[in-house]
């Protein structure tokens, strides 16, 4: 136990002193107003979580052990965490979200933490909801990076000195409905306007 301990210690020194590497660039100034949820897919996380710490937020994270080395990190970058997922303590961590949104901001990665990849579930669209508080799509694109790609997620490591997009939606407010298939439809919408987002600011780095 202590050797993985030190393992994860060693990982989120690591991780924090890359982070200080990169340049990260908003396309456009992010309309804040002090609170709302904010989210972007799982592969492509550590940039939007760097680029918005100093805002001191909260953050939604799984109880894996993965998720213990990202709470590490994310403590590091003044974040306040919310433990859990979809699948534990799924309707605890609903709750802690619509709280904490209405005077913070909340991040989450809406397609974690175990997929399938980039496919939106409920928890931040139910969330922005019932606390009617914006919810912001955000794409992401590494320019320099290392890919997983045997992880779920296609998992993007920008590299030391990476250039790295970063586009925000204008804020989006969803009227509060009970109806299943409306909700259900609003997710499918709102997952298509962030697959577009990304692939947006991915094609124009590629044009310039």
């Amino acid at each position: 136990m202590s050797s993985m301990s030190f393992k994860y210690r060693l990982a989120v020194q690591l991780l924090n002193i890359l982070s200080k590497t990169w340049r990260i660039n908003l396309t456009a100034p992010f309309d804040y107003k002090g609170k709302g949820i904010v989210v972007f897919w799982h592969g492509l996380m550590l940039p939007c979580w760097k680029q918005f710490s100093s805002l001191k937020p909260t953050a939604v994270v799984s109880l894996s052990k993965d998720g213990e080395i990202l709470s590490s990190l994310l403590q590091k970058w003044k974040y306040k965490l919310i433990r859990g997922s979809s699948s534990q303590k799924g309707k605890e961590v609903l709750a802690l979200v619509e709280d904490a949104c209405k005077n913070n901001l909340v991040l989450m990665t809406p397609d974690g933490p175990q997929g399938p990849a980039q496919k939106m579930k409920a928890g931040a669209v139910i969330a922005a909801m019932r606390s009617n508080v914006p919810l912001y799509l955000c794409g992401v694109n590494i320019i320099n990076k290392k890919v997983f790609a045997r992880a779920w997620d296609k998992f993007q490591l920008p590299l030391p000195f990476s250039l790295i997009e970063i586009a925000v939606s204008e804020p989006i407010y969803i009227e509060f409905t009970e109806d299943k298939d409306i909700i259900n439809k609003i997710i499918i919408e709102l997952e298509s306007k962030l697959l577009y987002l990304n692939k947006t600011i991915q094609q124009k780095a590629k044009n310039d």
